[in-house]
C-alpha cells in the first residue's frame, strides 16, 4: 500500500471540501433534521460515490492520455470555472 499517497490524496480532499456547498448543504440539512445520522451516511455516501467516480474515470482516461496532458486539461478546466466564478460573482 502506497501510505505516502492516501494521505496526500486524503488531506488534499479534506482541506478541499472544507467550507464547500456540500459542507454547507449537509450542515443545513443536519440542523433541520431529526435524524442527524442519516443525513452523515447520505452525503458520506454521495461523496464515496463522487470521488469513485472520479478515480475510475481518471483511471480509463490516462490509458488513452498521457499524464501530463491530463494535468493540463484538469488545470485548464479549474482555471476556466473560478474564471467563470469570477465574472459572475457581481450577480
Amino acid at each position: 500500500m502506497d501510505w505516502q499517497l492516501l494521505f496526500l490524496s486524503f488531506g488534499t480532499i479534506f482541506l478541499s471540501e472544507l467550507g464547500d456547498k456540500s459542507q454547507l448543504a449537509t450542515l443545513s440539512l443536519s440542523g433541520s433534521s431529526a435524524a442527524p445520522r442519516f443525513v452523515f451516511i447520505g452525503s458520506a455516501a454521495a461523496l464515496l460515490v463522487a470521488s469513485s467516480i472520479g478515480v475510475f474515470l481518471g483511471d480509463s482516461i490516462s490509458v488513452f492520455l498521457p499524464t501530463k496532458l491530463l494535468k493540463a486539461i484538469a488545470a485548464l478546466l479549474f482555471a476556466i470555472m473560478a474564471m467563470r466564478l469570477l465574472m459572475n460573482n457581481g450577480d
